[in-house]
């Protein structure tokens, strides 16, 4: 008998992406105006942790302060927002474009839970860097009350 081997674990939205990541290189090769707009591109993450806390360092240059967003629960975080493209001199046409402009985002689940109200971020030379603080485990027992219904 013969078996498929099927391997699990994949992120189907990651495989979406490195998808429509091929089809705009193709385009782009060809002429870089059929680049999709409203691709929403993937800044390059780090994430650290340490005994205490977790930092996540985000590279995403040329945008603006005001342009990104945080959201943030015990154990997720996700980060958005927009790099505006520079304006063009008139008659002016790209010869290549590889620098994605646009709305960008990035989501994870957090290694374990934080204090969201001690959360810093900085932004620095294109870096942004996130700093929170893990939370203390919660080791408390509860009991919970069956009730007739």
């Amino acid at each position: 008998m013969n078996y498929i081997k099927i391997r699990f674990g994949e992120d189907m939205a990651d495989i979406d992406a490195q998808f429509q990541k091929t089809v705009d290189e193709m385009f782009r090769m060809i002429n870089p105006v059929f680049v999709q707009h409203q691709h929403v591109w993937r800044p390059q993450i780090d994430i650290y942790e340490a005994r205490d806390e977790i930092i996540i360092l985000a590279e995403i240059s040329g945008v603006k302060n005001e342009d990104i967003d945080i959201v943030l629960g015990r154990t997720t975080i996700k980060i958005f927002g927009i790099r505006e493209k520079p304006p063009l001199a008139e008659q002016t046409r790209y010869r290549l474009a590889e620098i994605p402009y646009g709305r960008f985002e990035r989501s994870f689940s957090l290694p374990a839970p934080i204090e969201t109200e001690t959360v810093t971020a900085t932004f620095t030379d294109g870096l942004l860097q996130i700093r929170m603080i893990k939370a203390a485990p919660d080791h408390r027992l509860r009991k919970i009350l069956v009730k007739n219904a």
